[in-house]
């Protein structure tokens, strides 16, 4: 194993420092949580009752107070395909805890939105902001002291980022969080954005879309693609949070079935009773958050990430900005490409070698930090392991030493690109992210005359009008958390894409979101400062031509700096109504940046 990269090293020490005060304020915390906080010994007769009522067969263990007593907090729910499976593992959960002697409850359920029905409709606006509903959920769950243990049950966008910060603000628990896997693999990734791209110029109709995505989005499991959903589990792996190879096993299976029961058994051994304690908040520390940045830059994972991680790090007193992310990218090599950053899915990966292959190369390459704790093993190093089935035993074998796929999966010696292909641009328009893997070096840099929107549907409308057929950076403003929650702009691919086809010079510049699924169109993206509140985009005219440059990390608009500071902001649209887009008032007058994690919560909390 080499030793760890300096620049990874250099990073680390940053956070470290920068985090110092925030940290030991949390970790006292934790301490203090532990020893004198709400727990069952410490529960009134009248509480224990209520606690215990309806547990039937483990009412006598959990009255006994003798044995770990397992929280659940799921995300289930059955109309979405990712979250349909958890519907019988609370049952099941509840065997495996007492095949060890343990009990374990529902503790409670938390929202579970999808993205991919809400995009490009008004539900989107409530996306970001449920990632802290769902913090808040868990909380809730947690909050009654019944549970010296916790299991989180959740994969998607919001779903996984909202369960850990929640799960850390109880980090005196022992948790781990336990994933069900991805849908068998269906449409071909290409043919599907094929489709999407015909529908865009209207050459197919609303029929043969819907048969294509329903071809690629087909039955139980996570979407195949690499977005959010997919780099929440390689994030948790490389965290240490997962049991070893749990992320990417396919749902009703077996093999899935039997690294559930091992999280079960594994959990009941790290418990504050033993002598394995294993507490999130000392596993979620700052070598952990540096790792699951290094994992997401070298397998070009969701850009959603420059704002789920600085909100979870934050939960845990650990202070990232995306400086960081920045210098780690130029430092950590890109050796995944799964769709849309390359051919085959996440099935297609885990066959390749998958997460076991990215965790031993990265620690033999100095890349990730081996000496962190994690909920099994003694070192990040034993979940380079991937789960078989022996008989009925699991068992658990070593990562292969070589891809299975060159054209998906590499060493960092022989990377894809020698970057990790997420960079900060900055200017005089503010910060951004730009995601690079996806994008043609040839399209890297962009200059060209700016047309504004405050819609995304304007520019569809546009873009069908034939109004945006030339060189153009689309600039799509007043879509950050305080203006509309931020929603996901992944509408926007498909018509830009078309663009950029035939044979413009294209991008895009907003402070809204935009997925891990974005592919090949230039963007700079989460925007910061946004438009409401002074952000400089507002002040961006039609014409104006702007400067978008990845490779030298420049966002500039290219006006005279005397009309550039005389100019007026423009005024954002009101907030929209309906769908219960006003009931997350609060969230939008309290979020802060992006940067920060567009957070009202831990931004009201101090943290």
């Amino acid at each position: 194993m080499a030793d760890l990269h300096p620049e990874i090293a250099a990073v680390t020490e940053r956070v470290v420092a920068r985090s110092r005060d925030t940290r030991r304020a949390y970790l006292d915390l934790i301490e203090r949580e532990r020893e004198a906080g709400v727990h069952r010994p410490m529960l009134a007769c009248g509480n224990l009752a209520h606690g215990f009522a309806a547990s039937g067969e483990d009412k006598k263990a959990i009255v006994a107070g003798k044995a770990m007593n397992i929280g659940i907090v799921t995300a289930y729910n059955d109309m979405l395909s990712a979250h349909q499976p958890y519907g019988r593992y609370p049952d099941q959960i509840k065997v495996f805890a007492r095949e060890v002697g343990a009990t374990a409850q529902v503790a409670g359920g938390t929202p579970a939105m999808c993205d991919g029905v809400t995009q490009g409709q008004r539900g989107m606006e409530l996306s970001l902001f449920s990632r802290d509903t769902i913090a808040m959920s868990a909380a809730v769950g947690l909050s009654h002291g019944m549970f010296e243990g916790a299991l989180l049950l959740g994969i998607c966008d919001k779903i996984v980022p909202g369960l850990l910060i929640g799960a850390l603000r109880f980090g005196h628990l022992p948790m781990i969080l336990v994933p069900a896997g991805p849908m068998p693999s269906g449409l071909a990734n290409k043919e599907k954005q094929r489709i999407r791209q015909l529908y865009a110029e209207g050459k197919v109709g609303r029929a043969e879309l819907l048969e294509s995505e329903s071809a690629s989005y087909h039955g139980a499991g996570t979407c195949t693609f690499y977005g959010t959903a997919n780099s929440n589990q390689m994030m948790m792996d490389v965290m240490g949070l997962h049991m070893p190879g749990a992320s990417f096993i396919n749902p009703g299976t077996k093999l899935r079935q039997a690294v559930t029961r091992g999280a079960v058994h594994r959990l009941t051994e790290i418990g504050w009773g033993g002598n394995d304690y294993r507490p999130v908040g000392r596993c979620v520390d700052e070598k952990a958050i540096v790792n699951a940045i290094v994992g997401l830059l070298a397998t070009g994972g969701s850009t959603n990430h420059a704002i789920h991680l600085p909100a979870m790090a934050r939960a845990a007193g650990i202070i990232v900005d995306w400086e960081d992310f920045d210098r780690l990218s130029a430092a950590v090599p890109l050796i995944a490409r799964v769709y849309p950053n390359g051919a085959g899915d996440v099935n297609h990966f885990h066959a390749a070698g998958g997460m076991s292959y990215v965790i031993s190369s990265l620690i033999d390459a100095g890349m990730l930090h081996d000496d962190i704790l994690t909920v099994s093993g003694a070192s990040l190093r034993d979940h380079a392991r991937d789960p078989k089935l022996s008989g009925e035993d699991l068992v658990y074998e070593d990562a292969v030493a070589d891809s299975l796929d060159a054209t998906m999966l590499r060493k960092p010696a022989t990377p894809f690109q020698p970057d990790g292909g997420m960079r900060l641009v900055k200017g005089n328009l503010g910060r951004a992210t730009f995601k690079t893997s996806a994008v043609d070096a040839s399209r890297r840099t962009i200059e060209a005359p700016a047309r504004v929107f405050s819609d995304q549907d304007d520019v569809i409308a546009a873009f069908k009008a034939g109004e945006l057929e030339k060189d153009v950076i689309v600039v799509v403003r007043f879509q950050g958390p305080r203006a509309n929650g931020m929603p996901e702009l992944h509408k926007l691919t498909p018509p830009l894409g078309v663009l950029q086809d035939r044979g413009f010079k294209v991008a895009l510049v907003t402070d809204g979101r935009m997925s891990g699924a974005s592919g090949k169109v230039p963007a700079a993206i989460h925007l910061s400062p946004e438009g409401v509140g002074g952000g400089p985009i507002g002040r961006i005219r039609d014409g104006d031509v702007i400067r978008l440059s990845a490779e030298e990390g420049v966002l500039e608009a290219l006006v005279d700096p005397a009309e550039w500071d005389a100019r007026e902001d423009a005024h954002a649209p009101p907030p929209g109504l309906g769908t219960g887009r006003e009931l997350f008032a609060f969230m939008r007058h309290g979020a802060d940046g992006a940067e920060q994690g567009a957070s009202a919560m831990l931004a009201a909390a101090g943290l």
